[in-house]
């Protein structure tokens, strides 16, 4: 095994493609190959049953349910079950109406849900379409989902929880219509249970639909290029999601203006029309309640009736038009995923690349902490990038995007407890002994660095480096913080990325008493 902390695996994303934990071979949760069951069960004619996820108050996790309700809980099949006349896996496409939230906290799952609708040959991968109630059903079913690098195949059972023959959770506006329940039941078990779905950003779900490039945008102060951005990325099918600013509690309060106070929305639309003879940039939204509008100034004096109209919402049905000023104002994030970087810059003279390294922080090696603590932060694991002429393509052009994600190894979503983390680039040669020491840190200041740590699942920059050798230093804030990371580098026509050499535990000792 290699020392703790070193690189597992460092690869160009694309020689991942077609092997193991890829999109079309993924690996498999927990060992269970849905081929081989829905063989076995079709051949002895038995109806899959889930014994990693089975149908039990386990599942459900605790603090969603009042014990009263978890006692009239039923799992109920529904092709064998009064729960509908007619299942169907599918009815008539796929749409964000589809669905709405149920007594589950889990508003960015669903949010993320409704940009995937939008997004046929992705959600296609997510869910494979093939599967369904008619011939060869025997109750299996199964899912994709990217998690930390790799695809995984998710196998559930069709029994879903319901108290009166009434779903519990996400509800279908038709009540023959399956994919949704049976989607956000496979994503409960990759979390521990529907329970651990509790509060989160889409982006998470987002990521985890796509394996893809995020981008997460302050919209207190959004970069002056927003609306490019947001265009680029409808144009390129980014899932597009975002969020309302925490009220004064932890509940979802509705505020006077119509939005809900902590809750994510998905953003469907963007367009520009005329208001007052003035071009106005709209932003269309859709709360994954299923209901419960904006309410504010949208568009008071459109010049164009069909433009008015088409803004125009009368259907309460969660989607709504408001001013990209007024998006801004209310709103705090915007999260952007696409399957590749197309929508971070669409000038087709230029392609990116992309580098993947997983490592890990471990305490007492290498765990050093963010730069306050100066003589550990040395010993982190270190990567060097080297960024070429040709990504280059003007001063102050954005041409290389850092994400770091760390990696948990807890079953239970709601038991993670996420460490502040960030990362520093410097620039540099290469040492002759393969690190850098403690002695380059302090004399050194880095070119760029995440804008604060934060106890996320994942933080990123956007940014523009000039040609030259760079070394990234992603770390926790405070040292001694065991955890594993994906280092993700995504940089414009060629990146490439090593691992340095770690020293040994002597060398680090001595060094520190040179210093």
């Amino acid at each position: 095994m290699p020392p703790p902390g070193v690189s597992l695996n460092i690869m160009d994303a694309r020689h991942k493609r077609d092997g193991y934990g890829s999109i079309s071979h993924p690996s498999l949760l927990f060992s269970q190959d849905y081929q081989q069951l829905k063989e076995f069960c079709v051949t002895r004619r038995v109806k899959f049953i889930d014994d990693m996820f089975p149908p039990d108050r386990k599942s459900i996790g605790r603090g969603i349910l009042s014990p009263s309700d978890l006692a009239q809980v039923e799992w109920l099949r529904p092709a064998v079950s009064k729960i509908s006349q007619n299942p169907s896996f599918v009815v008539r496409g796929l749409s964000r109406f589809d669905f709405g939230q149920g007594v589950l906290g889990n508003c960015w799952f669903l949010a993320s849900i409704g940009a995937l609708t939008f997004q046929d040959h992705i959600l296609r991968q997510v869910a494979p379409l093939e599967q369904g109630f008619g011939e060869n059903y025997c109750g299996l079913f199964h899912f994709r989902f990217w998690r930390f690098g790799k695809w995984v195949d998710v196998v559930i059972d069709d029994k879903l929880p319901t108290i009166n023959g009434r779903l519990i959770f996400i509800q279908s506006r038709n009540q023959n219509e399956f994919w949704p329940a049976l989607l956000e039941k496979a994503y409960a078990k990759v979390c521990g249970s529907y329970t651990d779905m509790n509060a989160g950003t889409p982006a998470e779900a987002m990521v985890d639909f796509t394996g893809g490039v995020h981008m997460c945008i302050k919209l207190s102060d959004p970069p002056p290029d927003l609306w490019e951005l947001m265009s680029r990325a409808a144009r390129y099918g980014a899932l597009l999601g975002c969020s309302t600013p925490q009220g004064e509690t932890s509940s979802f309060t509705l505020s006077s203006n119509g939005l809900v106070q902590g809750h994510a929305y998905t953003v469907t639309g963007v367009i520009e029309m005329l208001s007052g003879g003035r071009p106005v940039k709209m932003v269309r939204l859709w709360n994954p309640w299923g209901k419960g509008e904006w309410n504010g100034d949208w568009m008071s004096a459109s010049e164009a009736e069909h433009d008015r109209e088409k803004c125009l919402s009368v259907a309460n049905d969660g989607e709504f038009w408001m001013s990209l000023e007024d998006f801004c104002r209310f709103y705090i994030d915007l999260d952007m995923c696409g399957l590749n970087p197309n929508f971070l810059d669409e000038d087709s003279s230029f392609h990116w690349r992309t580098s993947m390294v997983e490592g890990r922080w471990v305490a007492g090696t290498t765990a050093g902490g963010c730069m306050n603590y100066k003589d550990s932060f040395w010993t982190n694991p270190q990567f060097r990038v080297k960024v070429c002429s040709e990504s280059t393509k003007g001063k102050g052009e954005k041409n290389i995007l850092v994400s770091l994600m760390q990696k948990h190894d807890k079953r239970n979503r709601h038991l993670v407890q996420n460490h502040h983390i960030g990362f520093s680039i410097f620039e540099g040669e290469p040492p002759s002994m393969g690190k850098f020491t403690a002695s380059f840190f302090s004399s050194q200041a880095p070119v760029a660095q995440t804008k604060m740590f934060m106890n996320a699942r994942e933080v990123e920059e956007f940014l523009s480096l000039k040609p030259g050798e760079y070394l990234i230093v992603p770390s926790t804030f405070h040292p001694n913080e065991s955890a594993s990371f994906l280092l993700t580098i995504l940089c414009r026509t060629e990146s490439h990325s090593s691992y340095q050499t770690l020293i040994d535990r002597k060398s680090r000792t001595d060094e520190k008493q040179m210093l």
